[in-house]
C-alpha cells in the first residue's frame, strides 16, 4: 500500500512536469505575422472605437485637450514563436516557481490535482490529489523526503485491499508526517521530479520536431497580473498558454485545448523561496519502521 500510495503522488509530478515542458518546448511553429483581428490588441481595438467617436461628435475638431496616449501593445513586432522562445528562457533560467491546477492521469483517467513549489536545489513543498478523492502533502529538504496523507486519500488508494490491512493502515498513516531518504529505492525517483534544474532541462530539451504553429492573441491579466496570449496550435488541437508582460515574459498559465488530456496549469512564485521546513513534532521514519523520531 505504501507503493501505490506514492506512485500516486509520482504521477502528479510526472504529470506537471511533462505539461510544463510542452508548453514551454513548442519552438518549432511559425509566428502569425498577420494583421488580422486575431493579432489586435485590447488597446488597438479601444484606439479605433475612440478615434471613431471623435470624428462623430461636432466638437471634436474644436478641441484642445490632450489625447490619451493609446497603450503600448505587448511584444510588438514580435511573431508568436518568438514570444514563446522569450518565455521559454525566462521561464528555464528561474531559481525557483510554484505551479497549480489540474493535470490528466492516464492511468486511471482521473484528474490530479497539484499545487507545488520548487527550486533548483531539490526541495519541493506541497500538496497534490486525485479526483477530488482526498490529499497529500509534500516536502523534501535536503536528503529528505516527507509525506502526509489525510484518512480520504489512504481509504481511496486502498480499495480492492482487504478491510483489516486498510484500517490499520489509516490507523498508522492518516494524518500522520513520515519520512524517508530521498535517495532511497522507495523514494529516489519520486524526489527527483523535486528537482527543478531536471524539470526545466526537460523542458528546454522538449522539441521533438512535431509541427507546432505559434499564433499571438491579446494583451490580458491572469489573476491580476498583465499578461500577453499565445495560442500553440498542433493538429487539432489549440492550447492557451498566458506570458506575462511586465518584468521577465515568465509562463503564467498553460490551458489545454485537447478533449483528450483537458487540463490546466498556473506558475507563480518565479525566484521565490521555497517553504521546504522538515515537518515539528513528532514524524513517522518509514525506512526504519521502528518508531517515532523528532
Amino acid at each position: 500500500m505504501r507503493r501505490r500510495a506514492r506512485r500516486t503522488a509520482l504521477a502528479a509530478l510526472l504529470l506537471a512536469a511533462g505539461a510544463t515542458a510542452c508548453l514551454t518546448g513548442c519552438r518549432s511553429g511559425q509566428g502569425d505575422t498577420s494583421s488580422g483581428d486575431t493579432t489586435r490588441s485590447a488597446g488597438s481595438t479601444a484606439s479605433a472605437a475612440s478615434a471613431q467617436s471623435a470624428s462623430a461628435s461636432p466638437s471634436a475638431s474644436t478641441s484642445t485637450s490632450t489625447p490619451t496616449p493609446t497603450p503600448k501593445e505587448p511584444f510588438t513586432g514580435l511573431t508568436g514563436a518568438q514570444i514563446s522562445e522569450r518565455a521559454l528562457k525566462a521561464t528555464t533560467e528561474a531559481r525557483s516557481l510554484r505551479m497549480s491546477g489540474t493535470v490528466p492521469d492516464e492511468e486511471s483517467g482521473g484528474t490530479i490535482k497539484i499545487d507545488i513549489a520548487l527550486d533548483r536545489r531539490g526541495d519541493c513543498a506541497g500538496t497534490m490529489g486525485m479526483n477530488g478523492q482526498g490529499e497529500a502533502e509534500l516536502i523534501k529538504t535536503g536528503d529528505t523526503l516527507y509525506l502526509k496523507y489525510d484518512e480520504r486519500f489512504l481509504r481511496t488508494q486502498s480499495k480492492g485491499e482487504p478491510q483489516a490491512d486498510t484500517e490499520a493502515l489509516v490507523s498508522l498513516l492518516a494524518g500522520r508526517w513520515t519520512k524517508m531518504s530521498a535517495g532511497g529505492a522507495d523514494a529516489k525517483e519520486m524526489a527527483g521530479f523535486c528537482d527543478l534544474d531536471k524539470l526545466l532541462e526537460d523542458a528546454g530539451d522538449s522539441d521533438d520536431g512535431t509541427p507546432t504553429t505559434v499564433t499571438r492573441g491579446k494583451a490580458t491579466t491572469v489573476d491580476g497580473t498583465p499578461a500577453f496570449t499565445l495560442y500553440e496550435t498542433d493538429g487539432s488541437e489549440r492550447n492557451t498558454v498566458y506570458v506575462a508582460t511586465e518584468g521577465k515574459p515568465y509562463l503564467l498559465r498553460f490551458e489545454s485545448g485537447s478533449k483528450q488530456e483537458p487540463g490546466a496549469l498556473s506558475f507563480t512564485g518565479y525566484d521565490e523561496p521555497v517553504p521546504a521546513e522538515s515537518p515539528s513534532g513528532e514524524v513517522l521514519d518509514l525506512d526504519g519502521l521502528d518508531g517515532m523520531t523528532t
